[in-house]
């Protein structure tokens, strides 16, 4: 827009738009962190069934939860081997304290992922916390309880008594996605396909 001499306003010239300040990483990851979450979770159902489909199978069941009461955001099938995961991430380079629900661990053969998060939400390299496929997660009592992240009016945060407190140490590292198909499904045979005969 120009002024009446014919000179170029500071206010909408292109220059100015590009300097207009963006929303740092940690303020969009506190206020959009359950977008962020949803992002990674549909990244990795994605990715995962790219790489069941380039080891040919194809039969893999995705059931999701509509909200995270019972410990776990998603549940992957193939067969007898049902495992409910539980997503976590954070942006330091290997995950710190996790906090795990118990109900996680009364599940068939629960189990949790973290994820390395970088600015763009790049993913990797992630973490591994469960058993091997179609067993039980060994029971979460042995960890403290977590707290709530809030205080409540007298300034305590109060204790979570479903929630524990996993230590870092406890996730194992991998660095690709098919270690992680691995960990959740061991050894896969490629699906049979049968043609329908006419």
């Amino acid at each position: 827009m120009t002024n009446s001499r014919g000179i170029c306003s500071e206010t909408n010239s292109p220059q100015n738009h590009l300097a207009e300040p963006r929303m740092t990483t940690v303020a969009s990851n506190l206020l959009y962190s359950t977008l962020r979450e949803r992002i990674v979770e549909h990244v990795f159902v994605g990715d995962a069934l790219r790489e069941l489909w380039r080891l040919g199978v194809y039969d893999l069941e995705v059931l999701r939860s509509e909200f995270d009461a019972h410990g776990y955001d998603l549940v992957m099938a193939r067969g007898k081997i049902v495992r409910h995961i539980q997503f976590k991430t954070g942006t330091q380079k290997k995950p710190g304290t996790v906090s795990l629900s118990r109900s996680l661990a009364e599940k068939p053969s629960g189990c949790a992922i973290w994820i390395r998060l970088n600015p763009d939400l790049g993913m990797g390299p992630s973490f591994w916390f469960g058993a091997a496929p179609g067993q039980r997660l060994a029971a979460l009592d042995g960890y403290p309880n977590s707290r709530r992240v809030t205080p409540n009016k007298t300034g305590v945060r109060p204790i979570r008594k479903n929630h524990h407190e996993v230590p870092g140490a406890a996730f194992v590292p991998r660095s690709t996605l098919r270690e992680i198909v691995a960990d959740l499904f061991g050894h896969l045979p490629p699906t049979l396909v049968v043609e329908d005969s006419e």
